[in-house]
């Protein structure tokens, strides 16, 4: 199938983590878009963490697109030059306190592949355990959440996970019965 032609682009916004585009595109089928809108922003990555306990360790923070709390798998930006996995490490000690013995690549998608250019990539993590306080960001306000994984696809059920893309992560490893 035939890619679209970029006719023009212009920058409308770009900040160190977003930039939009306004773009007017060809389609292979001759019909013009004058303007398309293109995000980016950088790759990320989550972890679905177990400790030996058999408990997934999650964060819930308020998601102010969303408009409420979300609990979610530990998560973030994939630093220029960082490897996915080393991000997730990362992400995980930082957000939660937490460490894993044993990491396995679990799912990357597109996160909303019609605008957006980024992709985030999950792993899985077994025998995670707490070895410090968190350390967070400025700009985060997370709560560590350790929830039985029994309980886990409830959670999804009753919308406890709010974001998509985690949701999908979850599912892959329940699918894999890694969880």
């Amino acid at each position: 199938m035939a890619t679209w032609k970029v006719l023009k682009s212009e920058t409308l916004l770009q900040r160190p983590w977003l930039t939009i585009r306004e773009q007017e595109v060809s389609l292979p089928n001759g019909n013009v878009i004058d303007a398309f809108h293109l995000v980016e922003s950088p790759d990320w990555t989550g972890v679905l963490a177990l400790t030996d306990c058999g408990e997934v360790v999650l964060v819930e923070q308020y998601r102010h697109g969303y408009g409420g709390l979300s609990v979610e798998l530990p998560a973030g930006v994939v630093d220029p030059g960082e490897e996915p996995l080393a991000a997730a490490k990362r992400e995980l000690l930082e957000e939660t306190g937490h460490v894993a013995e044993d990491w396995l690549p679990l799912i990357s998608v597109c996160v909303e592949p019609s605008r957006n250019t980024n992709q985030a990539h999950f792993f899985f993590a077994r025998g995670a355990r707490r070895v410090q306080e968190q350390q967070l960001d400025p700009s985060e306000d997370l709560k560590v959440r350790l929830l039985p994984v029994a309980d886990l696809l409830a959670a999804l059920e009753q919308n406890l996970v709010a974001h998509g893309v985690h949701v999908a992560a979850i599912l892959m490893a329940a699918r894999r019965q890694w969880i």
